[in-house]
This record gives C-alpha cells, sequence and structure tokens, in this order.
C-alpha cells in the first residue's frame, strides 16, 4: 500500500509558480494574445484573498487589544511595536539611499522622457494625514477597505469591550470565533492559491518579456540586492539575537506568506496567512494579533527601500544631483508617506509621486520605473511581509511573551 506524502501548499504555490515563469516565456516568445484568457484567474485569487482582509484585521485587532485587558499592556506593545517599525523602515531607506549612491544605476542611462506623463499627487499636510486616521464613519472605512482608520477603530472598540468587563466576555468570545473562522475561510481560500499563482507569474513574466527588463536591468538588480541586504542585517539578526530563532526554522515558517506576497504583489493578501506563520513560529496571539494587521498598513520596509534608490535613479537619470540635505528629505518623506499606503499592488507608484514632489524631482520619473513595477513589487511586498512577522517575533520577545516554534499548531 502506498503512502506517499501528499504535497503541501507552499511546495504546490512554488510549482505554479515555476510553471507560470515557463508559460509566460512560452507566451511572450510565440508573442501569443492569450494573457485576457489567463489574467482573470489570478485577478479572483486576489479578490478572494483581500475578501477576507478586513473582517480578519477588525476581528484579530478587536479580540488582540481587547484581550491585553488594560491600556498599559496595549500601549506598551503599541510603542514597542511601532518604534521597531519606523527604525526598520529609517534603516532600509538608508540602506536604498546608500547603494544607489554606490552604484549610481541611473548614471549614463539614456531613457527617452517623451511622451512619458505621470499624473502627480499632492503630499497631504501632516494634521490633515494624522485627522484621516480616525474615521468620521466607521462603515464607510468598512465598505472602502480604509485599513488605517480600520485599524484605529479596532483598537478603541477593544479596549471599551476590555473595559466593561465581564459584560463584555460574551461579546468578545464571539469576535474570537470570528477571528478564528476568518482563519479558516482563509485556508479554504489558499487552496485556489497554485492556480492563482500560476496565473498572475504568467501574465507578468509574458507582459515583462526582455525587451522592456534589459535597460532597467541594474535598477532592477539593485533593488533586490538591497532587499537581500534588508533581510540579512534586519530580519535575520533580530530573528537570531533577539527572537532566539535559527534561521532555517525561521524560514520555514514564513515560506506560504514571502510566496504569497511575491506573487500576488499584495502585503494585504498575505496578512492571513502571515499572521499564522507568526503564531507557529511562537509569536504570542494577543501581540500578534495587534501587529500583524497594523504593521500591514504602516510597515512598509519594502516600499520605504524602493523609494530611496528610485529618488536617486531618476536624479541621476536626469543629471541632477540631490544634496545630503534633500537625501534626508526623501529619507525622512519615504518613512511619512509609505504610512497608510494599503498593501495592495503598485502603491508605491502614488507614494513615490509624494517624494519626488518633495525634493523637486520630475514627476515624469515615476513613468520611467512604472513599466517595470511589478517587477520590483514582488520584491518590496515580500520585504514588507517578513518585516510585520519580525515585527511580531521581537516584540512578543520584548513583552516575555515569546513561545517555542511549533508547525503543527492548529491555528484555526
Amino acid at each position: 500500500m502506498s503512502n506517499k506524502k501528499k504535497l503541501g501548499l507552499p511546495t504546490k504555490m512554488a510549482i505554479g509558480m515555476i510553471a507560470g515563469v515557463i508559460a509566460g516565456i512560452i507566451i511572450q516568445s510565440a508573442n501569443l494574445n492569450v494573457s485576457a484568457y489567463i489574467k482573470p484567474f489570478g485577478d479572483l485569487f486576489i479578490r478572494l484573498i483581500r475578501m477576507v482582509v478586513v473582517p480578519l484585521v477588525f476581528a484579530s485587532l478587536v479580540t488582540g487589544a481587547a484581550s491585553m485587558g488594560d491600556a498599559k499592556k496595549l500601549g506598551s506593545v503599541a510603542t514597542k511595536a511601532i518604534v521597531w517599525m519606523f527604525g526598520t523602515s529609517a534603516f532600509a531607506t538608508g540602506v536604498g539611499l546608500i547603494l544607489a549612491n554606490f552604484f549610481k544605476p541611473g548614471l549614463g542611462l539614456s531613457l527617452s522622457t517623451e511622451g512619458l506623463k505621470a499624473k502627480e499627487v499632492v503630499p497631504p499636510n501632516v494634521v490633515d494625514t494624522l485627522l484621516n486616521i480616525v474615521p468620521m464613519n466607521p462603515m464607510e472605512a468598512f465598505s472602502t477597505g480604509n485599513l488605517l482608520q480600520i485599524i484605529f477603530f479596532a483598537m478603541f472598540f477593544g479596549f471599551a469591550l476590555s473595559a466593561i468587563g465581564e459584560k463584555g466576555r460574551p461579546l468578545l468570545h464571539i469576535f474570537e470565533m470570528l477571528s478564528e473562522t476568518m482563519i479558516k475561510l482563509t485556508g479554504i481560500v489558499m487552496a485556489y492559491a497554485p492556480i492563482g499563482v500560476f496565473a498572475l507569474i504568467t501574465v507578468t513574466v509574458s507582459q515583462n518579456g526582455l525587451n522592456a527588463l534589459l535597460p532597467l536591468v541594474k535598477l532592477i538588480a539593485l533593488v533586490y540586492f538591497a532587499c537581500v541586504l534588508q533581510i540579512l542585517l534586519v530580519y535575520f539578526v533580530a530573528v537570531k539575537f533577539i527572537a532566539k530563532k535559527s534561521f532555517k526554522e525561521y524560514l520555514k515558517g514564513i515560506t506560504e506568506p514571502i510566496l504569497v506576497a511575491f506573487t500576488t504583489c499584495s502585503s494585504a493578501a498575505a496578512l492571513a496567512v502571515n499572521l499564522k506563520a507568526s503564531l507557529r513560529l511562537g509569536a504570542s496571539k494577543n501581540v500578534a494579533s495587534f501587529t500583524i494587521p497594523l504593521g500591514n498598513t504602516i510597515n512598509m520596509d519594502g516600499a520605504a527601500l524602493y523609494l530611496g534608490i528610485a529618488a536617486l535613479f531618476v536624479a541621476q537619470v536626469f543629471g541632477i544631483d540631490l544634496t545630503m540635505g534633500e537625501q534626508l528629505s526623501i529619507l525622512l518623506m519615504s518613512i511619512l508617506a509609505s504610512i497608510g499606503s494599503v498593501g495592495v499592488p503598485s502603491s508605491a507608484l502614488v507614494v513615490m509621486t509624494m517624494v519626488f514632489t518633495s525634493v523637486g524631482l520630475p514627476i515624469e520619473g515615476v513613468a520611467l520605473v512604472a513599466g517595470i513595477d511589478r517587477i520590483l513589487d514582488m520584491a518590496r511586498t515580500t520585504i514588507n511581509v517578513m518585516g510585520d512577522s519580525t515585527t511580531a517575533l521581537v516584540v512578543s520577545k520584548f513583552e516575555g511573551e515569546l513561545g517555542a516554534t511549533n508547525f503543527d499548531l492548529k491555528t484555526d
């Protein structure tokens, strides 16, 4: 009797990704016009996975905030998480700026900007940015998927639920069940992931042939190299020396969210599987339920890193010398502008426009990199997701609640 081990979901997704690359190359080489038939299968996967994001974020945050018991505990977790997130984002931007200054990816590159246009975005002032975090109508925030406003409301709702004591226990239990149900629903949706991944990668590869990539290969290589440095110098160091986990178990634990992030270019799509992965790696449920959704909205290490490189790349293409003060402005704007950029594909292009405007770079520069944004988005979204899981582990450790790794842990 055969007792063959079934393929796990990460393996199936990896097979789908490889098959998608091969199919994309064949389609692009043969100049076949079949993307319109394949793309809906990828779009369906994105819609399915995003379907669970809002209720999962709300239920998880309410449960996490209410379970902490008091404002002091909630404030401690929130402060540690936000300080860590901002610190890693600043480091990521710095890495991008240093590498771009050293390797100069845009120097000597003659790219035509004729006919290129990018929609100008006026950066909101600090007061408006802060006020926009508070929803005037929570139901509107739910309907539009404004995660930052949902997070704000969920935190206050959870704290109020905790404050009413035993009277609130039945409602808290309902939210706990809702959170578990949404995680279970995510697991059901993820069964479709290999097909969705295949379709997304096939379309991406078939639409981005070598002719489009070759002129900008130095930029692409530099962004990916910078992402590798961020992983080695920040995440692996934090996991090894703060969380006391081995690199091997960490990578094994986050394989699934990494694959979802890389193939969908959506950190929101990876949120549910990232939460489950962090719990299996030993993160506290209360901490992970709070930091993963929060990080999904404000912890954009990949976007911050990319913005630093992209700004200097465009400056070099246009022959503009940026002073040290202007580069520091880029660093600060990259961190601030990425806050609230919802984890959806290509949101960095909008943020990039804000950063370019702040230091006087031509807006047309955004259009220069727009053609390869999907390729770059795959790397920076992966970094965003890894940053969220690392934050959950680090904060759990700081709170004295980090447990042992358990890959057999049932999170649903």
